[in-house]
């Protein structure tokens, strides 16, 4: 059993709602911390025990009604499978037919006495895992978060075989076998169709080892005090990127007398003639963002498209190599003009000069792409002489090539250490993108979708993230949180172009174009 939800009580005043500890994310020793106050604050554990199960039992009961079929229920040998008994009693007692194996002899005492309960009620208790092969569901009560060990012997057989059935499980905190740090798989683990995480995000949900084992994924809240979840975190390192604090980043209050020159100005410097098609998408998503002025820098032979296509946009022609390279920057560029600029998209390495240039520049920067290349040649260690922010944006690919002395399995950790080595703002995109500052700040980005796996969804992201910095920065906005915003922004232009195209159908062009019906999508 674990203990979490909360509509949790903030320090000063009252109880507020599930969405007051929607960003909070933790370990495995914070969460039991987190009980531990609980319990030493006067909470029997059987209490919360009942609490927590009757909110399970609900929700499986919204999942699959009375008329779906058998419920069959693995409880293990901790608080974990005592949830499961609670709820099978449950399920039974509102007339579902209920079958429950217990496949460990040894087991904790409140577990044991529910496991009583549960063969007075007469609910129909199995000695062979095989004799729920003929359930419509499955709760997977067998372990929760904590585990350690890799699961061996029967217990991995009898997962293994659950695994091979075609029967949705609903898994009880964590699917059985995932680790709750790292979202590794000890051994074996249950593929859940659906994954009822306890009262307070597990690091193992937002990790992408662990993303075919979740399955459909929801927090399940039971009302821990914020004063207990402060107490052990603290100022939390570690968050998710909330739709509410995604939006509230993303659409500030504007003035009624604001004007171009207060909403940003970004440089985009893009494009070669083997990727001409990278600076349009990068100038489109940096246009949705609000930006209040862009200028574009590309390979001369580029300009004229630009200019009829981005009638809105400066555009500027820069001398290019015979290879259709950006050769260098005008010499006469006012860089005191930009609040940020975006670099990479479609340059080709031969720009190195170019991305040269614009690190020696005193202007906020993101790098992506190309930009990232040169930079590996040039080393990461050269950021920390700039006075301004940079902010980073590989894939997995590109991370190593920028750190590829960096050794870690667990990315949040290893995004984390990458900030720090290079003083910047580090992006790891992902299905499950990582957005870690040098103050060892991170934000997770809990929504994705493959429509994003084609090439030129980077290119949009560059822009977009450019045009958003460039707005912050004239109003002292967090870098980081900044990034995290537009990498959420893009994820959810994703989804809601998928929706209407399938995620075969989204390409880049049309991602751009929905960057702004998907704010409406989610203001509505």
């Amino acid at each position: 059993m674990h203990p979490s939800h909360l509509p949790a009580t903030t320090p000063d005043s009252k109880t507020v709602g599930p969405a007051a500890v929607d960003h909070v994310v933790v370990t495995a020793q914070q969460m039991a911390a987190i009980e531990a106050r609980i319990f030493d604050a006067g909470m029997p554990v059987a209490g919360l025990m009942e609490k927590v199960a009757g909110r399970i039992a609900q929700r499986v009961a919204e999942l699959h009604p009375l008329s779906c079929g058998r419920v069959g229920v693995l409880a293990g040998p901790g608080h974990n499978g005592g949830d499961a008994l609670v709820v099978a009693r449950e399920l039974h007692l509102r007339g579902y037919k209920v079958k429950v194996f217990q496949p460990f002899s040894r087991v904790k005492e409140l577990t044991q006495q529910h496991a009583q309960y549960v063969t007075s009620l007469g609910i129909d208790r199995v000695t062979d895992v095989t004799a729920l092969a003929d359930c419509a569901v499955l709760i997977d009560g067998l372990f929760g978060f904590g585990l350690e060990r890799s699961l061996t012997g029967e217990i991995a057989a009898l997962v293994d075989r659950v695994n091979q059935w075609s029967i949705p499980v609903i898994s009880i905190d964590l699917p059985s076998g995932v680790h709750t740090d790292s979202g590794a798989v000890l051994g074996t683990a249950i593929r859940a169709t659906h994954t009822l995480c306890l009262g307070l995000w597990k690091r193992a949900c937002l990790q992408e080892d662990a993303l075919d084992y979740l399955g459909h994924v929801e927090l399940l809240e039971f009302d821990i005090p914020w004063a207990d979840i402060e107490a052990v975190l603290g100022q939390p390192g570690l968050q998710r990127m909330t739709r509410s604090k995604a939006m509230a980043t993303l659409l500030p209050p504007r003035s009624l007398t604001t004007h171009k020159y207060k909403q940003g100005h970004v440089l985009l410097v893009c494009g070669s003639g083997q990727y001409p098609g990278a600076a349009m998408l990068s100038a489109l998503a940096a246009q949705a963002s609000g930006v209040g002025m862009l200028t574009i820098a590309v390979p001369h032979s580029l300009k004229l498209w630009l200019v009829g296509q981005l009638p809105g946009a400066i555009v500027i022609g820069c001398e290019e190599q015979d290879q259709g390279a950006i050769a260098h920057l005008p010499n006469d560029l006012d860089w005191s003009r930009f609040q940020a600029i975006a670099c990479g998209p479609g340059l080709t390495t031969r720009a190195s000069s170019v991305v040269q240039q614009v690190l020696e520049t005193s202007v906020p920067l993101v790098l992506d792409a190309d930009g990232l290349n040169c930079l590996a040649t040039l080393g990461v260690h050269t950021l920390r002489s700039r006075s301004t922010p940079t902010v980073l944006t590989p894939h997995l690919g590109e991370f190593r090539r920028l750190f590829p002395d960096l050794a870690q399995p667990d990315r949040i950790e290893l995004v984390r250490l990458a900030a720090q080595h290079s003083a910047s703002t580090v992006v790891l995109k992902g299905a499950r993108t990582l957005i870690a500052n040098d103050q060892g700040q991170v934000w997770m980005n809990p929504d994705s979708t493959s429509a994003l796996a084609r090439g030129g969804s980077g290119d949009v992201l560059t822009g977009l993230m450019g045009g958003l910095l460039a707005q912050g920065m004239m109003h002292q906005a967090s870098v980081s949180t900044m990034a995290a915003a537009a990498v959420w922004w893009h994820s959810h232009a994703a989804q809601l172009a998928a929706r209407d195209r399938t995620e075969l159908g989204v390409d880049p062009s049309t991602l751009a174009h929905t960057l702004i019906p998907a704010l409406q999508w989610n203001r509505a």
